[in-house]
């Protein structure tokens, strides 16, 4: 059975609005074509405090159109990384410039709406949880996804529900709110896209209260520019494993 590795977190004051209470960070690689409009919808909401965006290499105009975004809104931060590191080492890059009560993971592909931030963030908000996925398939009319991606993330789901005991339906989801604090105990590693179930299987190792809502979700293919591929499922599998039952601890 996992084991807890850490203490339950300890969250400041509780924010009385849901106004200005999110930090987001957004892994960027080579999305020249959505991430302008990506970033205005993700501006847009009133729950977004600040937003640390991470170019992890970009090389087709991404970081000139990000300049250009973060000239115009305060809220903005940029971080670039000179070569492509994955999307974890962007994520962690991101994650220790906020200061937000709340943390999400937004990517830039457009197939996430920034609308269901206030759903996503309720439930840290009144206190009914520590962290809250954003689940595509609790409610299944949302969900707009081509059917092998649609199995591949529930076989990934069942074996995170077996190996982690949380109660998930979308395991994979790129939105996880959390507690800001939470970051500094989760001591996050993986570079790749292994970032997910490695968040899953530590949160899962803490006890915390872990609750799903239902998101919007809008697919694209490989040809329109998705990156997860095949072998991403079974590297999610091997570190689902690997953080359930292998150390948590700190960096030596």
């Amino acid at each position: 059975m996992p084991i807890t590795c850490t203490p339950p977190i300890q969250p400041t004051a509780k924010p009385l609005s849901s106004v200005g209470c999110l930090g987001v960070v957004v892994p960027v690689f080579n999305e020249a074509g959505t991430v302008a409009e990506l970033m205005r919808r993700v501006l847009a909401q009133a729950e977004v405090a600040e937003v640390a965006v991470v170019d992890d290499g970009s090389s087709d105009g991404t970081w000139a159109r990000l300049e250009s975004i973060a000239a115009g809104d305060a809220r903005v931060r940029l971080i670039r990384h000179e070569r492509n590191r994955g999307k974890g080492a962007a994520v962690r890059s991101g994650l220790i410039q906020l200061t937000a009560p709340f943390c999400i993971i937004q990517d830039a592909d457009l197939e996430y709406d920034p609308a269901d931030f206030a759903g996503v963030v309720a439930p840290l908000l009144h206190d009914e949880a520590d962290v809250v996925y954003g689940s595509r398939f609790l409610d299944a009319e949302t969900a707009r996804t081509v059917w092998l991606h649609r199995v591949g993330n529930h076989w990934l789901t069942l074996a995170a529900r077996f190996i982690t005991g949380l109660r998930l339906t979308d395991e994979a989801t790129c939105y996880k709110a959390f507690h800001r604090e939470l970051v500094a105990q989760l001591d996050l590693r993986e570079d790749g896209f292994g970032f997910c179930p490695e968040f899953t299987a530590k949160v899962a190792r803490m006890n915390l209260r872990v609750v799903e809502v239902p998101v919007r979700y809008q697919a694209r293919g490989a040809a329109d520019g998705k990156k997860i591929r095949l072998w991403h499922g079974l590297e999610a599998l091997w570190c689902l494993v690997r953080y359930s039952w292998g150390s948590c601890g700190k960096r030596s």
